[in-house]
């Protein structure tokens, strides 16, 4: 008889870690970073920006339609997204 063992289903905060991942080359490409503070467990993600995105006018777009879309589309269970200093 053999036993399956199943890998450990990722946390919410691993799988938005994830996708943080797979932005922050574009985000570095622009000389910033995205650091991931916390998520909550209704879903809220704040995130922290550094480098050049700190304070640039853009971080606001770049948010919007770029780190909360791809969070929203690829982890349902994200409910918001919230820049933090």
């Amino acid at each position: 008889m053999t036993s399956t063992t199943q890998a450990p289903t990722p946390s919410l905060k691993d799988k938005v870690q994830s996708v943080l991942n797979l932005i922050r080359p574009a985000v570095q490409a622009d000389g910033g970073d995205i650091e991931l503070v916390d998520v909550s467990d209704a879903g809220v993600v704040q995130i922290r920006f550094h480098g050049a995105c700190n304070g640039c006018p853009s971080s606001t777009m770049t948010l919007q339609m770029g780190i909360d879309r791809n969070l929203r589309e690829r982890v349902p269970e994200v409910t918001r997204v919230l820049p933090v200093q």
